[in-house]
């Protein structure tokens, strides 16, 4: 049986509001303080797929709060306690609406469309004569419109600056704040033979005027790494890199002839195959925190939360 959380329905005490995205809930308490709850819900190309994955929502969450305390010191964040593995507490704030996606290697996305001819990829000029999971000369940052509905958008710059999404000044700051996580995701990633090879920032800004990083950090939903043992060989044979993502998934939805364009359909999603994605994303845990995971009670995961966010509460 497929054990998972998909969605709550909590009215707390001093609840104002309750925002549902794609894979994460939010509500939003009367003192300034934002509930976030990891669902077991996985998207691909900005599609919710209709099963969950179990234990993915407590994953996310977890890696999330590791990787927030292990960037505290580069940039402040949002988190504030974690009274459930699968919820995060912490800081409500106004979220800038650009996704802040930094890459060091031509791979997913940047490799599909360099595929098909584009050598500017959101301003960024790309070099002739790469190779798909070829490292870039350099980390290039290609920022996505944040949508709430509906597909993510390329975005320049120039675009996000011209067009008052983001101020000059602010922007200076987010890509620097980006810059520097890289480095330091990567570093992480090395210190467990891994390979950063993108990821996405988010941000925001406090009541009281603070920039903030928020969301998730260097999970495998907002990230994608490689082994690294063996890439210099894989590139060199021109055979795919082993990687830890949710890329499998995009790949086994094109396979089955879904990229969420017009007219195609999900394909169906056996509990065989959702256990299979759990057991990939339990071993994206372990490798990324370098240690075991350990699997809560997932027999009533609503009910679990409720019982741990009333105490904490």
């Amino acid at each position: 049986m497929n054990k998972t959380l998909f969605r709550t329905n909590f009215k707390f005490k001093n609840q104002l509001s309750k925002y549902t995205g794609k894979v994460r809930e939010l509500y939003k308490l009367d003192n300034g303080k934002l509930i976030m709850i990891s669902t077991d819900k996985i998207s691909a190309f900005d599609f919710i797929l209709p099963k969950g994955i179990p234990y993915k929502g407590q994953i996310l969450n977890q890696i999330a709060t590791r990787m927030m305390s292990l960037t505290s010191d580069i940039v402040p964040n949002w988190i504030l306690d974690s009274p459930d593995p699968n919820v995060s507490v912490g800081l409500n704030c106004d979220p800038f609406k650009i996704e802040m996606v930094i890459r060091g290697y031509l791979a997913g996305h940047a490799a599909r469309e360099y595929k098909k001819g584009k050598r500017l990829l959101c301003g960024v000029k790309l070099p002739n004569g790469l190779s798909e999971n070829d490292k870039l000369p350099y980390p290039i940052i290609t920022p996505a419109t944040k949508a709430d509905h509906g597909h993510d958008e390329d975005i320049s710059e120039e675009d996000i600056i011209n067009k008052s999404i983001i101020s000059e000044s602010d922007y200076e700051i987010l890509k620097n704040y980006t810059l520097k996580l890289f480095e330091r995701g990567t570093k992480l990633a090395l210190n467990q033979n891994l390979i950063l090879v993108d990821t996405k920032y988010e941000f925001g800004r406090t009541a009281d005027g603070k920039i903030i990083l928020i969301d998730e950090v260097h999970t495998p939903d907002s990230s994608r790494y490689f082994y690294k043992d063996g890439y210099e060989k894989r590139q060199k044979d021109n055979i795919p890199q082993k990687q830890l993502s949710k890329e499998f998934v995009r790949e086994w939805l094109i396979s089955n002839n879904f990229q969420g364009l017009r007219g195609q359909t999900i394909p169906h999603i056996s509990d065989e195959y959702a256990n299979l994605v759990s057991e990939r994303y339990i071993e994206l845990y372990e490798r990324i925190m370098g240690e075991p995971f350990i699997k809560e009670d997932i027999n009533n995961i609503e009910y679990r939360i409720k019982k741990n966010l009333s105490s904490y509460l």
